[in-house]
């Protein structure tokens, strides 16, 4: 079992994409407040449309608020930034938010700016994501996915996740948290996802 939050929190993983950028993965605070409103801001409409159903350029201060208060327990989250970039900004960040009522399974969610998107750090933050939740009691994770979100798609299949449903262009998945995490520690091409398995499993 992974370590719990008190260790986490103040680990930053340094590391690399599939095309040698280096990044740093940490838990997101309440402080990243402007990080997250700029990294939404720099997401093309699409993707803004892919992962928060919406292109507004701008999210409500609420939703902001509600995406940063994390807490490590029922709200994990974790965020890149691209180190070697001007101003160090945000480019990811993956989150599992507790159901009420359920208290083993929570909403997994994830956005990765445009031109960072496709060099493995969907997956690397989801390992870091994946290794918490297990030290925070949380085994099952639902995912809901637009059915044009090809690359959310490709994403839950390479986690193993299963189809539950789909209503009104949504589909909905159920991933196993031990599964994925050994999904994503098989990839031994992978280098972003050991270094990040190596730094938070140890």
């Amino acid at each position: 079992m992974a370590e719990r939050r008190g260790a986490l929190r103040d680990i930053a993983v340094h590391s690399r994409l599939a095309d040698g950028t280096a990044v740093c993965l940490r838990t997101i605070t309440p402080d990243d407040a402007p990080l997250l409103r700029a990294g939404v801001a720099a997401l093309s409409a699409e993707s803004r449309y892919l992962r928060f159903f919406s292109p507004a350029a701008e999210l409500p201060d609420a939703v902001i608020e509600r995406l940063v208060d994390v807490d490590g327990h029922d709200h994990i989250g974790w965020g890149a930034l691209c180190t070697e970039c001007e101003g160090t900004p945000a480019i990811g960040a993956v989150h599992a938010v507790r159901l009420a009522g359920a208290p083993s399974i929570a909403e997994y969610s994830v956005a990765v700016l445009d031109e960072f998107q496709g060099k493995g750090l969907a997956r690397m933050m989801t390992a870091a994501l994946l290794i918490e939740c297990m030290g925070e009691g949380l085994a099952t994770l639902d995912l809901h996915v637009l059915s044009e979100n090809a690359a959310a798609k490709r994403l839950v299949k390479a986690l193993g996740a299963t189809w539950e449903s789909a209503s009104a262009g949504v589909a909905d998945y159920r991933l196993d948290v031990a599964e994925a995490l050994a999904a994503l520690r098989a990839d031994h091409t992978a280098q972003g996802v050991q270094d990040v398995v190596a730094q938070l499993m140890r």
